[in-house]
């Protein structure tokens, strides 16, 4: 039997890929199945997200007087109706993991101790274990981080009602994104971030993000001294003073789960140290996930999932993290993948207009396309998509960069039209330029 603890997107598509083999799965999950992602990560940003575009395209066309309202979101039956939908997720990938013949322990914590694996109290005999107990966000140690009034991801379905002014306290992604959600709802709402805003956002990409959150304070270098309030937070003080807030949002980061791993050989962040094929300290127990470590990606956490069945299957599987693409979702999708050595040449351009960003044409916030290349061969080196449908067109792109396609294979290529991909020309134009080079 193979045990696996953790029924996020690393642990389930693992289950299934075991199980479809023929093999004996048991998957242990103490919450819901679907994990991070699922219940306080992707889904939720998606969610809120969806209503957010929608009010800020409302706002966009009542300032062109195309329409003569901007809705304004009932928060309480928009967590009522997100936490159903969730459930309504859950049930479905519950079935699809039975269906392929995973046996599913909810309600009990799995762990591994002296070389054996427990579902509780219940030891289990395996013949390979695969820990995928997935991460949680980072609690700053702040004095008054745990005043009511104070979130995270995870327990942001107890906020009763829409803020008047919020403070996130971080500087990535997740800050950004629930900044821009707040902020469209209605919300007065400063990022205080201990260091640079994105730091590791392309270069390209990060003003562009920092455009789409106009409505928003965005103060770097600023950590937090404290979070103030009696009954429920009232304050942030920050070296620059005193920051009134009635809410405080966390986004410091993540915390691999894995203090129930006992005996793997674990990194200064907690992660379980793995190889290339996902392998532990131990033989024949793998880790895959978020409790690995970075970069917290629920793509990543699914293709680790595969690569440690099938090493556990017998058929060598290396992990590979090179051309990840990677996505900021705001208006909208800011994506990009950036495999960048010296002497690489770049075009980068407004994104067309099209579906989603036609009507944003008067303010240029179209978005953007850039492709880098390298100006010999024309070798893929990276891009940006950053649009509506940015996300859908860097997956694909990041995979052609991995399978070392070049700017003039995009000589051929017929589009959909009309599309917000604007990377696809500026490849064709790299291509001519290239060519005109060479003959001249």
């Amino acid at each position: 039997m193979i045990v696996i603890l953790g029924g996020g997107p690393a642990g389930r598509l693992a289950s299934i890929r075991l199980a479809s083999a023929g093999k004996q799965v048991t998957l242990i999950e103490h919450g819901g199945i679907g994990g991070q992602c699922l219940h306080s990560g992707c889904m939720p940003v998606c969610a809120l997200n969806d209503v957010a575009r929608l009010i800020h395209s409302a706002r966009e066309l009542h300032d062109l007087g195309v329409v003569d309202t901007v809705p304004a979101p009932d928060f309480p039956v928009l967590l009522k109706k997100m936490g159903e939908i969730q459930q309504k997720i859950t049930s479905i990938l519950d079935e699809e993991t039975r269906s392929a013949g995973v046996e599913i322990i909810y309600g009990k914590t799995g762990r591994f101790e002296g070389g054996t694996v427990f579902a509780g109290d219940e030891q289990l005999k395996a013949d390979a274990v695969i820990a995928a107990t997935g991460s949680r966000p980072h609690i700053p140690a702040v004095p008054g981080v745990y005043l009511p009034g104070v979130f995270t991801s995870r327990t942001l379905p107890g906020m009763k009602n829409l803020p008047k002014k919020m403070a996130i306290i971080g500087g990535s992604v997740v800050a950004a994104e629930f900044a821009y959600i707040f902020s469209a709802f209605g919300c007065d709402v400063t990022i205080l971030s201990r260091s640079t805003f994105l730091k590791d956002a392309d270069k390209h990409i990060r003003p562009l993000a920092i455009k789409e959150l106009a409505g928003v304070t965005i103060r770097e270098n600023t950590p937090v001294i404290s979070i103030g309030g009696k009954d429920s937070v009232s304050s942030v003080l920050t070296p620059a003073g005193k920051l009134e807030a009635d809410a405080v949002f966390l986004a410091a980061g993540l915390v691999p789960n894995s203090e129930a791993l006992d005996g793997l050989k674990k990194g200064p962040l907690g992660e379980v140290i793995v190889d290339n094929h996902m392998q532990t300290s131990v033989p024949d127990v793998y880790a895959c996930g978020d409790v690995a470590g970075p970069p917290y990606l629920t793509p990543v956490a699914r293709h680790q999932g595969i690569v440690a069945a099938d090493n556990i299957l017998g058929i060598p599987r290396t992990m590979d993290y090179q051309n990840i693409p990677r996505s900021i979702n705001l208006t909208h999708e800011l994506a990009y993948c950036i495999n960048e050595s010296k002497g690489m040449g770049s075009l980068a351009i407004l994104g067309p207009a099209g579906p989603g960003s036609f009507w944003s044409v008067p303010t240029g916030q179209t978005g953007l396309a850039k492709v880098i290349f390298d100006p010999e061969t024309g070798d893929l080196g990276g891009f940006c998509a950053a649009g509506p449908g940015g996300g859908l067109i860097a997956g694909y792109m990041a995979f052609l960069m991995k399978r070392h396609f070049s700017v003039h294979d995009f000589e051929d290529f017929i589009e959909v039209h009309p599309s917000t991909d604007g990377v696809y020309g500026l490849a064709k134009y790299a291509s001519s330029l290239i060519r005109k080079h060479k003959n001249s």
